[in-house]
């Protein structure tokens, strides 16, 4: 039989769970320690501890700590202190409040709107007002309107409840894993004395509800994991079914929850893995646990992250201004909207007056009107946009190149792979394009309206194909997808999504592109249809099921956030920005006369949990090579060795699973995009720095050793709270003399050129 190494030892905890490792060891004359002696000692261990972590703190530490309940109060007091204090000031509208107020208004009055995010952070700010008396009347429109005599603290006031969670949670997670009272304190005291989280929870936005959720779900995750040798019991079941639970309200917040939920996954594989090796049990129950999992992760989430759809799909009942990102079959669900229990004939004919909506998000109607492009534009001839809003320019009149169509009986219905017309309602014009580089577009050709009456040449001809369909389908009104083929040259009709220039009026550009890819640029749909030869239909008939508009909402939500680019003159975040507090993020006011506030992490907090994530490494690399020259350890050493692998492990992993996918992104990145990992990276720091002052018992003996331990803790929590006291005014609100002014608050505290308070 093979030598067992003495770290390699099973038991409770982290489903990461693996090998043993510390960062310090003990040299002796022999190779390793006992098997069954430290075998026996570790199973006492977990029996004693109910099942909890394997690496939990050595018993000669534990009577040295104080109670964790008399712990748990203080830190509860002090947290909903920090966030609650001062929750009404300023008394404006402050950063992105000037959008997710607004949702929250739109869900008190109904009213559907387009945002790139899930809606359950803002369904819960527009109920959090509601039950505290906001009245959704307030509009919103930029930051720095008074909100006067409305009623906006309800809204604040729960955000800043759930960030007040945050330290909270994050001490529970860590007291989970490393069985260390100090490793926890360490990590909210970090939190709790953060200028960048207080800030962040104490106003109207997604991310304390975002973090919430995240918290919650990783503190769950690893609760199940203290019950693995409890299976199927109440507790087991509790935490696994409040873990989906967690998963599915950060999803519903933000598409960042994929990355925690990525983490819980992980976390499963591994666990099931490990049930897997375990010859104690049979294949029935590997298959139960197995479907548990798969119930409680998976399922579970699954419907009620579809739940929160619908009740948004219920609630947002009324035409709103989210109604043009949405296809035409969408709108005519929307009360209020034109196309709501409207009627008009079911399929495309000749003769048929109609509009064309784009399918893009924001990709207008197709538009003309009498001006013309300016000179050294293309050909001067009429312009040709795509406009987001209802006009009579948007009609167009669907016509045979041949103009020989039915005077009588029925038309004939347009059909795919069909020629035709379309000729502008207003102005007589025909639909064209040729040869010409489109104004915005340079790779593009131009199109514009050209002839008269009917009369033109073969650049007005264009062929109709419906995306999908074979030869002699149809064109159906609100449902088919439509690309317009230019006879002439082969481009297709296309809404690139830029905006013209004061002499288009700022409406859309509409280019005919030479590159045939089927995008939603390129397709269109027939939205309003008139036709009197033709029986109308209800549109009723034509509405979208739930799952469609689910579809839909997901398609548009994810174009939307991928069309997130940073404007001209916009302040542009990078990733590598975020972790040593390079750059922060102005909530409110410009000068010595406004009530300033600044989004910027206590700097000790932030520079002490970056120098963490190197010395966590150095440090595991360490016990590594130490452990594979053949030191031993004493039980105490494994102990600490155990806490240090598999406590800091997840955390490590969740820090990378929230910060690496940023650097990949295209969309337009900010400052508080970073807090998600900096929770881990606040737990990592707790953790590392706990088994850190514990192995000075290496270098010096008791009690110098302790003394050493308590002073190193003492420096770190007198610097913390030292920076948190220079630093606060950038949370709690400022006035008066800038930074670099004689008398301002913050006189001296730019400890980096980049911040700009």
């Amino acid at each position: 039989m093979a030598k067992e190494e003495p770290w390699n030892v099973t038991g409770g905890g982290s489903a990461f769970r693996n090998r043993k490792i510390c960062a310090t060891s003990e040299k002796t004359p022999t190779a390793h320690l006992s098997k069954d002696k430290d075998a026996r000692s570790f199973k006492d261990d977990a029996r004693s501890s109910n099942g909890t972590s394997a690496g939990a703190a050595p018993k000669g530490d534990a009577s040295h700590e104080p109670p964790s309940r008399a712990l748990l109060m203080l830190l509860v007091g002090l947290s909903f202190s920090t966030r609650l204090y001062k929750i009404s000031e300023p008394p404006h509208v402050c950063w992105d409040e000037t959008h997710f107020g607004k949702m929250g208004s739109y869900y008190i009055n109904r009213t559907f709107f387009f945002d790139v995010h899930p809606p359950l952070g803002k369904m819960l700010i527009g109920l959090a007002g509601h039950l505290t008396g906001y009245d959704g009347t307030f509009p919103f429109i930029k930051p720095g309107d008074k909100y006067d005599h409305h009623n906006y603290w309800g809204m604040r006031g729960f955000c800043a409840v759930l960030g007040s969670f945050l330290p909270i949670f994050a001490f529970l997670i860590v007291k989970e894993l490393s069985q260390s009272h100090t490793a926890a304190l360490i990590t909210a005291t970090l939190l709790l004395f953060d200028t960048g989280c207080i800030t962040i929870s104490q106003y109207i936005l997604l991310d304390p509800i975002l973090l919430f959720f995240i918290m919650a779900a990783v503190l769950s995750m690893v609760k199940f994991n203290s019950q693995r040798h409890r299976p199927f019991t109440a507790p087991w079941w509790l935490w696994l079914v409040l873990t989906g639970v967690n998963l599915s309200g950060a999803l519903g917040v933000k598409f960042v929850g994929l990355f925690v939920t990525l983490l819980v996954g992980l976390n499963t594989v591994w666990d099931l893995w490990r049930l897997l090796g375990d010859l104690s049990l049979s294949l029935v129950e590997i298959a139960k646990h197995f479907v548990a999992r798969v119930a409680g992760l998976i399922v579970l989430p699954l419907l009620l992250y579809i739940t929160i759809f619908a009740v948004h799909f219920v609630v947002l009942n009324k035409s709103g201004p989210g109604d043009g990102f949405f296809s035409s079959a969408f709108q005519s669900r929307l009360i209020g909207n034109n196309l709501h229990n409207a009627s008009m004939p079911e399929y495309l004919a000749y003769g048929s007056t109609i509009t064309v909506k784009n399918l893009r998000i924001a990709g207008g109607y197709l538009h003309s009107h009498w001006h013309l492009y300016p000179e050294g534009v293309g050909a001067k001839q009429q312009q040709v946009t795509a406009y987001l809003h209802k006009d009579y320019n948007n009609l167009w009149l669907v016509r045979k190149p041949t103009r020989n169509e039915s005077q009588s009986g029925m038309p004939d219905l347009v059909r795919h792979g069909d020629i035709i017309q379309l000729e502008h309602k207003e102005t007589g014009r025909n639909l064209h394009s040729h040869i010409h580089e489109a104004p915005m577009t340079k790779k593009h050709f131009q199109v514009t309206g050209y002839g008269m009456n009917g009369s033109g040449d073969v650049n007005d001809l264009w062929q109709v194909e419906v995306c999908g369909g074979r030869k002699g389908d149809p064109v159906k009104v609100l449902r088919s997808k439509v690309r317009f083929r230019h006879k002439a040259t082969g481009c297709i009709l296309f809404s690139s999504g830029k905006t013209l220039p004061k002499w288009g009026w700022e409406q859309v550009e509409v280019t005919c592109s030479p590159y045939l890819k089927e995008t939603p640029s390129s397709q269109w749909n027939i939205e309003d249809h008139i036709n009197p030869k033709l029986p109308n239909i209800s549109l009723s008939v034509l509405k979208p099921n739930f799952l469609e508009i689910l579809l839909e909402s997901h398609i548009v939500m994810i174009r939307g956030n991928s069309g997130l680019k940073p404007k001209d003159n916009e302040m542009n975040s990078k990733p590598w920005h975020w972790p040593i507090n390079y750059q922060g993020l102005r909530f409110s006011g410009v000068n010595d006369t406004d009530y300033r506030v600044y989004l910027l992490g206590n700097p000790v907090v932030w520079w002490v949990n970056f120098a963490s994530l190197g010395l966590y490494l150095i440090m595991v690399a360490v016990a590594a090579v130490t452990l594979k020259r053949g030191f031993s350890l004493s039980q105490r050493r494994m102990e600490h060795c155990s806490v240090l692998m598999t406590g800091g492990g997840p955390l490590l992993l969740g820090w990378v699973l929230h910060y690496a996918p940023f650097f990949t992104m295209g969309r337009v990145l900010y400052y508080h995009h970073y807090f998600p990992a900096m929770l881990f990276n606040s737990m990592l720091t707790g953790i590392t720095l706990d088994t850190l002052f514990k192995s000075w018992d290496l270098l010096l003996h008791p009690p110098y050793c302790d003394w050493l331990q308590r002073a190193g803790q003492a420096a770190l929590l007198y610097s913390v709270l030292y920076s948190f006291y220079l630093f606060h005014p950038l949370s709690y609100g400022m006035a008066g003399p800038l930074a670099h002014q004689p008398g301002s608050t913050m006189a001296g505290l730019k400890w980096m050129d980049s911040w700009e308070f």
